[in-house]
């Protein structure tokens, strides 16, 4: 497995400068042979596998044949389970692929001219015949390769609102939807589509479909998380006070004196652009709940750290650590899952080495020991689980 050194460049002719000027965010794209030849890293049987492991996240969905229309299942699952499933009309879901196939994590690749931090994950769908997971809009932008078999897509690029779906269903499917474009698409092929753009996928003959996704926090996710950073700053023990308070002539009205107390108070959540930033990059790196970083068997040392990357050739950024880095004052801070690395002028490359790809071979990076700190990084990433070597690791 190696990982390619370029980005797509097969978007329809299009750069990837002209895609994210033409497209990203704004209309779909289908692209015939984005990756010639393409062959499926992994095989329905290997998919329904990892759906009967407690750390994979699984849905089955059945859009007839269950206990009611559009019935939703999460894993993990028995083997039992998919011998008793009909013959058609059903699709399983495996979220966060990359994070247990590595040439799943691979498929990424091609598309780093869009910022890490923008990236979710890597989404692989298998369907019976005629499956579907229903006419639906997402919030986030999704490439999505066909890997087996075909499918026929329509969308239709009218955002939907929450009164055009069907009610009571544990999916967000729409009840009315009419196809503007149709594509019946072969493996290689690539569709992409923005948010808000209302699609239906159905598997013509069993087939597999995998999703490249990217998401964006809400507004009302960053302002929480900004406000409750101010809030854990404020000493709990600190209360409202108003000293030689004035009479008032009715005590039900507001006084200006103590409206400005209380603007003032909320105005000071603003913080400066210095604090704003460093939180940003440590909240957009930090682990979502629910996740977590797996630690390898036993922490490395200096040494210990050289003799592994001499004997297996590379290390791996791992899929379960999410990262950033900022530049502010002549340093750089590099972030990983919440923590901060700051960088001496001479080590900030080392960010931009971490960053860019997700294997990074012995001989990129062993030059780099002889600065003093850049051993230390790597073994600090290495023990937090934010890298891996690729055989005898938890991640092979």
């Amino acid at each position: 497995m190696t990982a390619p050194d370029q980005p797509l460049t097969l978007l329809g002719g299009l750069t990837p400068t002209e895609f994210l000027r033409d497209y990203w965010q704004q209309r779909p794209l289908l692209v015939r042979g984005a990756f010639p030849g393409f062959i499926s890293p992994i095989a329905p049987d290997e998919l329904a596998g990892l759906s009967l492991e407690e750390e994979v996240e699984s849905r089955l969905i059945l859009e007839k044949d269950g206990p009611t229309p559009w019935h939703l299942e999460h894993g993990p699952f028995s083997e039992g389970r998919f011998e008793a499933l009909p013959a058609s009309h059903w699709t399983l879901l495996l979220q966060e692929a990359n994070k247990h196939v590595p040439e799943l994590a691979l498929l990424q690749e091609p598309f780093t001219f869009i910022p890490n931090w923008r990236l979710d994950d890597v989404m692989v769908s298998y369907a019976a015949p005629e499956g579907t997971v229903g006419p639906h809009a997402d919030n986030y932008d999704v490439f999505l390769i066909q890997a087996h078999g075909t499918r026929r897509w329509q969308i239709n690029t009218t955002v939907p609102t929450a009164d055009d779906l069907l009610p009571g269903l544990p999916l967000r499917i729409l009840r009315d939807f009419r196809s503007e474009h149709e594509w019946v698409v072969e493996p290689g092929d690539l569709l992409y589509l923005p948010p808000g753009v209302a699609h239906h996928g159905v598997a013509l003959e069993e087939c597999m479909t995998i999703s490249v996704g990217f998401r964006a926090p809400s507004e009302q996710e960053l302002l929480a998380a900004w406000a409750a950073e101010c809030v854990h700053a404020h000493d709990p023990e600190q209360f409202y006070s108003d000293p030689g308070l004035a009479m008032q002539a009715h005590p039900g009205a507001l006084h200006p004196e103590a409206l400005a107390k209380v603007r003032h108070l909320i105005r000071s959540l603003a913080g400066d652009d210095t604090a704003i930033d460093h939180w940003f990059a440590r909240h957009i790196s930090d682990l979502r709940p629910g996740h977590w970083l797996p630690e390898p068997e036993a922490p490395l040392d200096g040494p210990g750290f050289l003799a592994a990357l001499a004997q297996h050739g590379e290390v791996w950024r791992s899929e379960y650590a999410r990262h950033a880095y900022l530049d502010h004052d002549e340093r750089r801070t590099l972030y990983v899952a919440g923590e901060a690395f700051p960088l001496s002028r001479e080590l900030a490359p080392l960010a931009d080495l971490y960053a860019d790809r997700r294997v990074i071979d012995q001989t990129r990076l062993s030059p780099w020991f002889s600065y003093d700190g850049a051993l230390d990084l790597w073994v600090a990433l290495y023990n937090l689980g934010a890298v891996y070597f690729p055989m005898g690791d938890e991640e092979e």
